[in-house]
């Protein structure tokens, strides 16, 4: 398998709550829908599209009644090229609503890499914790 293609095609956040006493953080990560793909420089017709959904959310832990205080949308598609065999069973497997298992974790990996960039920076606009530790400079202790 290989990544021939990737772009976003939805992004939102909001911010609910100005007060977040130590939400709890949600990091989901969906596969929507999964298609053929004609790409005119392949001659093969072995590109498979992919409609993901990157979701984070932020939810009250002592709250009675679960409550979002907040939450970073993004959707977009991965377009990959595979080989016949693993593209019959790619589709196989989407019959019901899943992936094999290296696929799954090999693009999880590539959408956490593409969207954590641009959830980081609409954490900050919006003054949303972080969902990732940001490397901190401490003094030197002698």
């Amino acid at each position: 398998m290989k990544i021939i293609g990737f772009n976003f095609t939805k992004i939102s956040a909001e911010k609910k709550k100005n007060k977040m006493n130590k939400p709890s953080l949600n990091v989901e990560i969906k596969f929507t829908d999964l298609e053929k793909e004609k790409v005119d420089f392949l001659k093969s017709d072995d590109a498979i599209k992919i409609s993901f959904r990157h979701l984070l959310n932020y939810k009250d832990p002592d709250a009675k009644k679960e409550e979002l205080l907040g939450e970073v949308n993004i959707e977009g598609n991965i377009v990959i090229t595979t080989e016949k065999e693993e593209s019959k069973e790619i589709f196989k497997t989407w019959k019901k609503k899943n992936l094999p298992n290296q696929l799954t974790i090999s693009l999880n990996n590539f959408i956490l890499k593409k969207c954590s960039p641009k959830t980081l920076q609409l954490q900050d606009e919006l003054n949303l914790p972080t969902h990732i530790p940001i490397p901190r400079i401490s003094p030197k202790n002698n």
